[in-house]
């Protein structure tokens, strides 16, 4: 099994990357937030400090690509390469952003299949590397997806990783197992998982469901419980569970993470309101990994001194131990 790490704007950059390959490694694949290429340039100062090679050591990075013109994302996928030494791109066609989706692009975009169809051909005809696509299955209604699945099949994409809900759907109800399968049967191109696996009771009901899938990719869940991946891979090599999983070790590891992330965004983030903003968007999702974890949040989202929300913090691995998720 290959594991991948899904981009989540603001949140999965660099700094993030790096700290998390150091205290939980495993993951195959970190995939950027979306990189947003337009007629006047083919990336941000922002995005090229993200995506520099010295910023993303010992790990294989994919960058993603958001945009609906082909020859942005040729001029995009063009200046990976020779100036970063990039060889995969990503093209996010999963976004159900409302922002992004009213621009026809990200999900957006399977709303106009004809216009997908030629922007693939344009692509495949002049791109240096491989291209890979993540996708939802429609905008509406899951039928959709085989319209879309039929224009993925003309194309050698590297692989299609299927988020299976619909835009509409934004990360609402269940993932759509029944289409999923669909893409398993009919798909001509390498497949990938995306959605809701959240606990090892997900990832293995997945594998039951999917034993001859073999790449997964989670994003969410990975926020809430960083230790998964190692947990998913020791299922899979046949160890046994321990108790350390949700224990002491674990929980160390968890402090060491979250201290290491405080201490780079400190030196990254311009004061101390950017710095809580930061720290309460990753706890937006953490805080889940920790018993009895309802009151902490609260004062986390209220704290606005950083002595405070230290304060929090150690009374919070102190108090609490990490949930068997």
């Amino acid at each position: 099994m290959e594991f991948y790490f899904a981009p989540l704007e603001g949140i999965t950059g660099y700094i993030y990357r790096n700290a998390h390959q150091d205290f939980f490694p495993g993951m195959d694949k970190y995939f950027t937030p979306f990189l947003s290429p337009n007629q006047n340039r083919a990336l941000s100062p922002k995005e090229m400090k993200d995506i520099m090679q010295e910023h993303n050591q010992g790990m294989n990075i994919v960058p993603q690509i958001l945009t609906n013109q082909a020859e942005y994302f040729l001029r995009a996928a063009a200046e990976l390469k020779e100036k970063y030494g990039y060889e995969e791109f990503n093209l996010n066609l999963g976004c159900p952003s409302g922002t992004v989706v009213s621009k026809g692009k990200g999900a957006g975009f399977l709303a106009k299949p004809e216009a997908l169809d030629a922007f693939l051909e344009k692509v495949f005809e002049k791109a240096e590397g491989k291209v890979s696509v993540k996708t939802r299955i429609g905008i509406a209604v899951p039928e959709e997806f085989y319209r879309i699945l039929e224009i993925y099949n003309k194309y050698p994409l590297h692989e299609l990783i299927v988020h299976p809900r619909v835009q509409k759907d934004f990360y609402k109800n269940k993932p759509d197992w029944e289409m999923f399968a669909e893409a398993v049967r009919i798909s001509k191109n390498p497949l990938c998982y995306n959605g809701d696996i959240f606990t090892m009771k997900d990832y293995k009901k997945f594998r039951e469901a999917f034993p001859t899938v073999g790449k997964v990719m989670s994003g969410r869940g990975l926020l809430v419980n960083p230790v998964l991946v190692q947990e998913m891979k020791r299922w899979e090599s046949g160890a046994e569970e321990t108790a350390d999983a949700a224990g002491g070790e674990a929980k160390r590891r968890v402090r060491d993470f979250h201290d290491r992330l405080y201490a780079e965004y400190r030196e990254e983030l311009p004061g101390d309101t950017p710095l809580l903003y930061k720290m309460k968007e990753l706890w937006s999702y953490m805080i889940y990994l920790f018993t009895n974890h309802e009151k902490y949040w609260k004062k986390i989202k209220k704290v606005s001194k950083l002595c405070d929300y230290n304060e929090i913090i150690n009374r919070l691995f102190a108090e609490q131990e990490l949930r068997q998720l």
